[in-house]
């Protein structure tokens, strides 16, 4: 066997012995088409030069075609293709090229050529990243950390969130003195307290998995620790914690001090030891006094000076004071900069002056609204998991909690924060010039339903207008950066946002991509099909046409309705195609590559059901790569159904289609059952 820090075997000699072995892992945020897509391209790469290789794919159904100890043993180098983390732990010695998911779909061939010159992944963790192949750009350690922490901190935010919103509107009152207050020893101020400790753990979370992405499982307990910090300012003498961007930070640092520390080299006695007690303690005892002495102090001085500052200011420009104290609301939303503007109003209504108060209250709710509405404008540029998350933050912005915006903050923050600031400072501007007042410490619609709002038409058009403002920049700065993003991958269309299955009304499962993918031909022998039944029986003869009479899109989702009622399992046609032509509003479910998909998830069938019909004109929906759609799967779920199921027959659909060999064998299918034989080779 080749020495792993040898270079893999280039021929000569016999055979089976210098045949080359590779491995790959394919992995994307979503765990679907992409997931699948890069695999079957790297796969088809492989057999086209006599390369062994078997690749590990972890997409939404789990981990499939597992890596086992004996394949990394006789591997000669692994590609790891994804856009989240991976645990490389298991190729330490081995050749390991790491790029991003779309690579893998793109360019199969140059990465298969990369990895025989990769650096070898060492105990440590560490491995030198190669350079993208023809300038692209693949995604940073530094972003998928990033990710990683948001994508963990989410659910805590929501649940705390929503919780602490029904808390208030369920059981508490206006009292000018404490502003929303719920009795102490009532039933929901139980349901708040938990809202509060889920609020209390998003930080650390967030900050203990951008450290865990970084540094491993030993970073993981410095990271939630220095978060800890970050958000409590009484341990550095702050009135107010560093918030979502202190996280960041520690997270960050947590992450690369613990990286620097495993390269450390111990006795062997010691080596046992080191990720469960001689790391964890050293970092986050260094990570912790660094941020109280260090860090912290400097926060604690600026949240003091802006306080003056302020305090200088409120004989000033009434909308220059509201778009000021709008800008420090939007800033970060609960940190130190937020929490200076929402202290200095609430301390300025003992005093008889309200309208400090007014001014901040109509900021407060516009950052989760504002990124709320943005998920409803333009659903394509957000992920199923944001748009729900929108979802949550429209509710918890009617009640004034700002860190519903966190989440998408967090993720982009050199696109939101600044779209949060422009509408939070266009909102308090607005309640300035019309002298709002809120006699309470506390912001957002709910306190003017009940009655602490003097000025209530101008406070609801300040806080709609500055929710406009923040949404709408929001979606064109996004735009502009996932436009400069893909136009700056590789000299070939990108892959694009994945389709996401979704009802009426809700966020669904991404199901599908967008790629102009390299035609590879593949010949593979058409397995028989024993029954007339394919993906578990939601396929079959009678789901299949050889023939669209449709010409149009409508036209086409209204027949294969028709198509999958065959089988008595649409209780209403009607309300399918609604459902499924209201996805289409949200961007094309056309895939390229003359291949469409267009789905439902529905109470409108009973059960899950699939169809295929072909249209030999080709009809035209929208695909990116300019193709008009001449193979057309039809996917209907219930919407209790709507799980793991559909996600496995998406994802063997998706990894089906890529081979050009299939898609040949599919076209020229002379009837039903022939075109069924062909589609039982989707297993």
């Amino acid at each position: 066997m080749t020495s792993p820090a040898g270079p893999p075997p280039t021929g000569g000699g016999s055979g089976e012995q210098q045949r080359l072995k590779l491995l790959a892992v394919t992995a994307c945020p979503t765990g679907i088409a992409h997931t699948y897509m890069a695999a079957e391209k790297l796969a088809q790469a492989a057999e086209s030069r006599g390369i062994d290789m078997k690749v590990e794919t972890q997409g939404s159904i789990g981990a499939e075609n597992v890596l086992d100890d004996n394949d990394v043993s006789t591997a000669d180098g692994i590609i790891v293709a994804a856009d989240k983390d991976v645990d490389l732990s298991r190729f330490v010695g081995k050749r390991v090229l790491t790029v991003g998911v779309a690579e893998g779909i793109h360019h199969p061939e140059q990465l298969i050529e990369r990895v025989r010159s990769a650096p070898v992944h060492q105990q440590d963790g560490t491995s030198a990243p190669a350079a993208a192949a023809g300038g692209g750009k693949e995604r940073s350690v530094g972003y998928k950390a990033l990710m990683n922490g948001v994508s963990y901190m989410i659910p805590f935010v929501v649940v705390g969130g929503l919780l602490i919103a029904i808390s208030l509107s369920l059981g508490g009152h206006t009292d000018p003195s404490g502003g929303l207050v719920i009795p102490k020893d009532s039933f929901w101020m139980d349901v708040n307290n938990i809202g509060v400790i889920g609020f209390t753990l998003m930080v650390p979370i967030l900050s203990g998995y951008i450290a865990y992405a970084i540094g491993d499982r030993p970073a993981l307990v410095p990271g939630m620790i220095g978060g800890w910090i970050a958000n409590t300012g009484s341990l550095y003498d702050s009135k107010a914690g560093a918030g979502f961007i202190g996280a960041i930070v520690t997270g960050f640092l947590a992450g690369y001090l613990v990286s620097w520390i495993k390269k450390v080299k111990v006795p062997r006695f010691v080596q046992p030891i080191m990720p469960i007690i001689v790391i964890p303690i050293v970092a986050s005892t260094a990570l912790g006094l660094f941020f109280i002495y260090v860090i912290g102090k400097p926060i604690s001085w600026v949240f003091e000076h802006l306080t003056s500052w302020l305090s200088g200011m409120t004989g000033t420009s009434a909308i220059l004071l509201g778009a000021i104290l709008g800008l420090m609301i939007a800033f970060d939303m609960g940190g130190p900069v937020n929490k200076t503007a929402f202290l200095f109003g609430a301390g300025l209504i003992a005093t008889g002056n309200q309208t400090v108060m007014g001014m901040c209250a109509a900021a407060i709710p516009v950052m989760p609204l504002g990124q709320g509405l943005a998920t409803l404008i333009r659903k394509r540029l957000y992920t199923e998991q944001e748009r729900e998350t929108g979802l949550a933050a429209l509710f918890m912005g009617c009640f004034g909690i700002s860190e519903g915006a966190i989440p998408f903050a967090a993720a982009r923050p050199a696109q939101v924060i600044p779209a949060n600031m422009l509408g939070g400072a266009v909102a308090g501007a607005i309640a300035g010039v019309a002298g709002v007042e809120d006699a309470v410490p506390h912001g957002g619609p709910i306190v003017a339903v009940l009655g602490a709002v003097s000025g209530v038409p101008m406070f609801f058009v300040a806080v709609v207008i500055g929710t406009v403002v923040t949404a709408l920049t929001t979606v064109a700065l996004v735009d502009v950066s996932e436009r400069r993003r893909r136009g700056e991958a590789v000299g070939v269309p990108a892959v694009g946002p994945e389709p996401v299955l979704v009802g009426a009304g809700a966020g669904g499962a991404p199901v599908g991509a967008t790629v102009v993918a390299q035609k590879v031909v593949r010949e593979s022998v058409a397995a028989p099909v024993a029954s007339a039944e394919v993906l578990s029986g939601y396929l079959t003869e009678q789901t299949v046409k050889t023939e669209l009479d449709a010409v149009d899109k409508e036209a086409a989702v209204r027949e294969m309705a028709g198509l999958l009622a065959r089988t008595g399992k649409v209780a209403d046609v009607d309300e399918l195609v609604a459902t499924a032509l209201r996805r289409e509003e949200q961007g094309t479910t056309g895939l390229g590559e003359e291949i469409a998909i267009p789905h439902a998830k529905t109470d409108a069938v009973s059960a899950p059901v699939v169809g295929f019909a072909r249209s030999a004109e080709g009809i035209e929906w929208g695909s990116l790569d300019g193709t008009r759609a001449r193979l057309v799967f039809m996917i209907a779920v219930p919407e209790a159904a709507a799980g793991d199921e559909h996600l496995r027959i998406l994802a063997l659909l998706s990894r089906k289609l890529m081979d050009a060999g299939f898609r040949e064998r599919l076209t020229v299918a002379p009837d039903e059952r022939a075109v069924l034989e062909v589609l039982g080779e989707i297993r």
